[in-house]
């Protein structure tokens, strides 16, 4: 992974390594990016959801990393999420065809998100590189630990948040 940033890099592309957690699924979570910006600093962001899914964090992750890169540039999203990935490349132009149903007819899960990621990306150069879970590749860690702290975050919102009246 490595020697495929520094390509990117050097070529003036944007990398962003993303990561979504979740506590329970569903369950509170987080959603993390670690950004690289060309000839500049890394950039981290994350945010915390008190109730989520594995794949909506770690599509508001790549919705993140989507917009934090400017319109018109090209980006390498690198992600460990086959949901995302495969979805993109692979069913994204029939789910269009089809008014986001897929070929057996149902509904797109997480259509709106999948409606975000389209039009976001359909105003950038957008390449999808998939990372191994286990990888020890540092900026895959550092976002893994991103995405859980802010899961944890949630986590201790989510439990002691005021009871409703009742």
């Amino acid at each position: 992974m490595k020697k495929c940033k520094i390509t990117a890099l050097a070529e003036g592309r944007y990398v962003a390594f993303t990561d979504g957690s979740c506590k329970g699924n569903p369950g509170p979570g987080g959603a993390a990016v670690w950004l690289y910006v060309p000839n500049g600093k890394p950039i981290e962001h994350s945010r915390k959801s008190l109730s989520t899914t594995n794949h909506i964090a770690d599509m508001t992750a790549v919705i993140d990393a989507l917009e934090m890169t400017p319109e018109g540039e090209s980006v390498l999203i690198v992600l460990e999420s086959e949901y995302i990935k495969d979805g993109f490349e692979l069913y994204l132009e029939g789910w269009l065809q089809r008014g986001w149903r897929k070929s057996n007819g149902k509904k797109v899960a997480n259509c709106e998100l999948w409606k975000r990621i389209h039009s976001l990306a359909a105003e950038r150069h957008v390449t999808f590189y998939k990372i191994s879970a286990n990888s020890n590749d540092p900026d895959k860690i550092r976002v893994d630990a991103l995405a859980k702290e802010a899961a944890e975050k949630a986590a201790k919102r989510a439990y002691h948040a005021p009871k409703g009246r009742g």
